[in-house]
């Protein structure tokens, strides 16, 4: 089973900050160089400082801005800046957001998942890790000693059996408060209440996590665990480094929404509508859409059919628009025989596999195809406008029920196959790991 356990976290004291929207921050692999400077003029002891620690003049080496994020946290700490929460505890999360309209609530709480090996316990991933991000977190964990950011975790719970004593302890409490830069409002209560503890615990019995977001911080607390195992410095399984920080959601919470990420694919000769429909026309039912909103009215008939095999195409050397849907998957069986059906039926799959690398490649076969990820209509819009690449590919994202099944088997996602929106925070607590 999924061992999940409550912990005493470190956590900013208010008292000493000021405020808690001062000194978080976004993960950071979607902090960009200008975002790092700010966060750095925000505060001094923003997070940035720990989870992206910036270089310096006179560095020697990459490895001084990783000691000298370690340094940080000691100094917070022993300064009174960090606090260590002193009962164990869960810290339910809850963030509040906006997307497209539609207002979302998504409820979780953070814990420590014994860290288990894929394919040898209830822990799942869904999507591809690369060596660069582990080695980069792996040399932070081990000066810093400390998880930083919260793994996205999600778990099988249709009754809320896990998140709902929880929610009764903190009914009514003052959370901490947190309003970003997206205007998403993050709150946060620990919850230390040890019959609670225990209840959430034994109704996470049993049912399997699958790794949401996160994978390459998963992957790194695994390989730390494992030196750690073969230097012989862990010699009991409750060992702190043998966890890693996560944040728990219900599958079947009503706040939860994978939301979509579309292409915008260069790499091709120029082309227009006529062209694609000509690439797809034996096994796809096209319909030219003609209107002033067209990837807005396209958008709206996907959500409203809800499947994973119908598709938008614009063009932007002329401008136009088509809805395309699948009348004949079997090219999937030749081009991805080792992927299970669920795989091959995937939105991302049928997209990547069957238009993009089989059937567009075939009829422009000297063509390197690349592909931009964008999450907004508005962001389709401007590219169509600007023509700055030959495609525009409307998809829609897997589904709560496609990650599980896909995860079940081990096999994994294309990239950018989900986004869960939004991110995590990270400074809100820290997990030690020793």
């Amino acid at each position: 089973m999924a061992e999940v356990h409550p912990f005493k976290g470190w956590r900013y004291d208010i008292s000493q900050v000021g405020s808690l929207a001062e000194v978080t921050a976004p993960p950071y692999d979607v902090i960009g160089p200008q975002a790092q400077k700010e966060l750095y003029e925000q505060h001094p002891c923003n997070v940035v400082r720990v989870i992206l620690n910036r270089d310096e003049p006179g560095d020697e080496s990459t490895v001084a801005r990783y000691q000298r994020a370690a340094n940080f946290l000691k100094h917070w700490q022993s300064d009174g800046i960090l606090m260590k929460e002193r009962e164990d505890a869960f810290y339910v999360y809850h963030q509040e957001f906006n997307w497209e309209g539609t207002h979302y609530l998504r409820k979780g709480f953070l814990g420590r998942l014994k860290i288990e090996e894929f394919g040898n316990g209830k822990v799942y991933p869904h999507e591809q890790t690369m060596s660069g991000p582990k080695a980069d977190r792996l040399a932070l964990t081990k000066a810093c000693k400390m998880n930083l950011s919260p793994i996205f975790g999600l778990y099988p719970d249709n009754h809320a059996a896990v998140q709902t004593p929880l929610e009764q302890v903190v009914a009514g409490q003052t959370p901490l408060e947190v309003t970003d830069a997206d205007d998403v409002i993050h709150r946060f209560w620990p919850v230390t209440d040890p019959t609670v503890l225990n209840q959430v615990r034994s109704a996470l019995n049993e049912k399997p996590i699958f790794i949401a977001d996160g994978h390459h911080r998963y992957e790194t607390a695994s390989n730390y665990r494992n030196e750690l195992r073969t230097a012989g410095k862990i010699d009991e399984n409750k060992h702190p480094a043998n966890f890693v920080l996560m944040m728990f959601v219900g599958m079947s919470d009503p706040g939860l929404a994978i939301l979509p990420t579309h292409r915008l694919v260069s790499g091709f000769p120029s082309m227009n509508t006529n062209d694609v429909r000509d690439a797809l026309s034996n096994h796809f039912e096209v319909e030219e859409i003609e209107s002033e909103n067209a990837a807005t009215d396209i958008w709206e008939m996907m959500q409203a059919d809800g499947g994973q095999d119908i598709f938008g195409f614009g063009t932007p050397e002329d401008g136009k628009w088509i809805f395309a849907q699948v009348t004949d998957n079997s090219p999937m069986q030749t081009i991805a025989p080792d992927q299970s059906d669920a795989w091959r039926q995937l939105g991302v799959s049928l997209l990547h596999k069957m238009v993009i690398e089989h059937l567009l490649k075939k009829k422009y076969p000297h063509s390197e195809p690349i592909c931009k990820y964008v999450h907004l209509l508005d962001e389709v819009n401007s590219t169509m406008s600007e023509k700055s690449c030959q495609l525009v590919a409307l998809v829609a994202p897997a589904q709560i029920e496609d990650v599980e099944e896909v995860s079940l088997k081990f096999e994994k996602m294309p990239a950018k196959s989900t986004f869960f929106y939004p991110k995590l925070l990270s400074g809100l607590v820290f997990n030690p790991l020793e």
